[in-house]
């Protein structure tokens, strides 16, 4: 059974465009080729480039937000979470799981 999920992840200002636009096909590169369905990614939820953090992580005051909703089974998070732990690129993560 294929839950619906809310992926929300800030990407390090120190990127480039076109790594950052990497990171972000590479995120949903994994979610598919784990049998995850990309429904959409806003690139930019929150209005035009880079927003001031509420609190600095590891001494940055600034990230690319970046929201990716997807369909998948309920194994998928724990896999996305452990890649995305790994990646110096994302700052911090959130996966959320939909209602409905």
């Amino acid at each position: 059974m294929m839950n619906r999920y809310e992926l929300t992840y800030i990407i390090d200002t120190a990127l480039e465009e076109t790594a950052r636009k990497e990171l972000i096909e590479k995120v949903s590169a994994l979610i598919a080729a784990n049998g995850g369905e990309v429904e959409k990614v806003d690139e930019e939820p929150w209005g035009k480039g880079a927003k001031r953090l509420a609190y600095p992580i590891n001494y940055k005051t600034e990230g690319y937000y970046v929201l990716t909703t997807f369909a998948a089974a309920s194994e998928l998070p724990r896999e996305l979470e452990r890649n995305l732990n790994n990646d110096e690129g994302i700052l911090r993560f959130l996966v959320v799981r939909q209602n409905g």
